[in-house]
């Protein structure tokens, strides 16, 4: 569930191969901490870096399918709507990801 106000901004984080596939990368912008998450199709995600529950750093978790895993208590977070998975309850932010000339582009509120 993607939560950016109407003055968003595009923020150039990082080359594209700079995220290995089914592992990833955090930024820093401004107060937000975003991971980022190629899977093994290739496809980048963009989230919270934080996990709900305990504020785990999802980019250290592991990413399966189209999914993370926190690596502090093993909550799964769909990388597509920052849903939780299975028995947990919880979301974390999606943030819209754009690919430029082999750059990865994330939209944040401005």
């Amino acid at each position: 569930m993607s939560d950016v106000s109407s003055k968003a901004r595009w923020v150039d984080a990082c080359g594209v191969d700079d995220i290995p596939f089914r592992g990833s990368r955090r930024i820093v912008e401004g107060d937000l901490t975003i991971g980022l998450f190629k899977t093994m199709d290739g496809n980048i995600y963009a989230i919270d870096n934080k996990c709900p529950h305990k504020n785990g750093p999802l980019s250290e978790g592991i990413v399966h399918d189209t999914s993370v895993t926190c690596p502090l208590h093993s909550w799964v977070f769909d990388l597509k709507t920052g849903q939780a998975r299975g028995a947990d309850d919880g979301c974390v932010k999606t943030f819209e990801v754009d690919r430029r000339d082999g750059r990865v582009w994330v939209k944040v509120a401005g």
